[in-house]
């Protein structure tokens, strides 16, 4: 099959309509409207960062600004229309899709138990009945209840001690579900007593084999094209060398294409597409002109090679650099306006002072930031303070600093 070519402007077009970042940001934000721009999205990253608002909710915000986070806590904890695991990071993800996580349950189950041993943390796997013991008599618990008379840390996963080890493991191997979060805590439950056993069950080969299909399918679907790395790296179920059969069967069917896309600095960059990947009518709409700011950890901006690929913009969150060394900020927003990312903005909610305080912007190279942009930015704060629950929005001085060069 001949090698479609697919131009930067088109392509930029076709994966802003995939992730919901091409139309107007408007529409309803709760109920079933929610989950069907989550389940749109494939995942929801979860992050407990909140400088301005957490990542989850900002990726929903951005795309339709009636969104509250009331909206999702219900969603997730009331309606159990959604449920709490892993893809690259800790996601929430649509219900409907539990059974596609068994695969990725299994080969956790396998993985951890002996990444974690060799990490010597010693003792979790003892911790494993008395854990489900303790949840079964008590019902969901946090981590801060279990294992109470083990040492704790100062923080983070080398500090887990083994009963949270447990609970970690138990939920990353699927006998236990987490059922929602107090603050940011997780709260662990059986997950007998949430889930249907029918979607529990080990996988046969044909099971895990039509997994892997839907998995690379459905990446497929949301990126509008890609390598085989990427189909792999999207969900984070299947191996680089499944995407790469998948993607070599399907094309032998017919099902897929090869594609050339052309990146941002005009060299091309091979790939897969559908077949009728050019009839796409997200081929010939410009995208929406209204400027927003964009979670550091927005779909679109997850894999920073594409994005740097397609937009030409370089990114990395820099919340583990020592200050001295930054180039930008702690936590640094991106600004997506039509079709280009147009800048990127250290800003923080400062809560006690109910404000939304703008540290600096920095455009990007080639990019005028004039009294319109500056208007639109305007309006986009107005629009965020109700997320960060704050009533103004305000400028340090000298905050419009100038391009970095490219």
């Amino acid at each position: 099959m001949k090698t479609a070519q697919l131009d930067n402007i088109a392509a930029r077009r076709l994966f802003l309509d995939r992730h919901a970042l091409s139309e107007p940001p408007a529409g309803p934000a709760k109920g079933a409207d929610l989950l069907a721009l989550i389940e749109r999205l494939g995942f929801v990253q979860l992050d407990s960062i909140n400088t301005l608002a957490r990542a989850h909710d900002l990726i929903l915000f951005s795309r339709r600004p009636t969104y509250r986070p009331k909206a999702l806590k219900l969603l997730y904890e009331r309606d159990r229309a959604l449920f709490e695991h892993w893809t690259h990071d800790a996601a929430v993800i649509p219900m409907g899709y539990y059974r596609h996580w068994q695969l990725r349950r299994e080969r956790d189950a396998a993985r951890l138990r002996e990444k974690w041993s060799a990490w010597r943390r010693d003792g979790f796997e003892a911790q494993f009945q008395p854990v489900l013991d303790q949840i079964r008599e008590e019902g969901p618990l946090c981590s801060s209840d279990v294992g109470l008379d083990e040492k704790r840390g100062s923080g983070g996963w080398w500090d887990w001690h083994p009963s949270k080890t447990a609970l970690e493991y138990l939920w990353r191997s699927g006998a236990l579900c987490v059922v929602g979060r107090d603050g940011f805590r997780k709260r662990y439950d059986l997950t007998e007593r949430v889930i249907d056993a029918a979607l529990c069950h080990p996988l046969d080969p044909d099971e895990r084999a039509q997994i892997v299909d839907w998995c690379c399918a459905g990446a497929l679907d949301r990126l509008g094209f890609a390598t085989p790395a990427e189909l792999a790296a999207f969900w984070d179920h299947v191996t680089l060398e499944e995407a790469k059969t998948w993607c070599a069967d399907a094309r032998a069917r017919g099902d897929l294409q090869p594609m050339s896309i052309s990146c941002a600095d005009g060299k091309p960059h091979q790939c897969y597409a559908r077949p009728d990947v050019m009839a796409d009518p997200a081929l010939r709409v410009e995208p929406t002109s209204r400027l927003r700011v964009l979670s550091p950890f927005d779909p679109a901006l997850r894999d920073r090679k594409r994005a740097a690929r397609l937009f030409g913009f370089d990114y990395r969150i820099e919340i583990f650099v020592p200050e001295a060394k930054r180039t930008y900020g702690y936590y640094v927003f991106p600004i997506l306006e039509g079709d280009r990312l147009v800048g990127r903005v250290d800003m923080k909610a400062f809560r006690d002072r109910d404000r939304l305080q703008v540290r600096a912007l920095w455009p990007e190279p080639k990019v005028r930031w004039g009294k319109g942009r500056v208007a639109a930015f305007e309006a986009e704060l107005g629009r965020l303070t109700r997320l960060a629950g704050v009533s103004s929005y305000g400028f340090d001085d000298g905050w419009l600093r100038m391009p970095r060069r490219a």
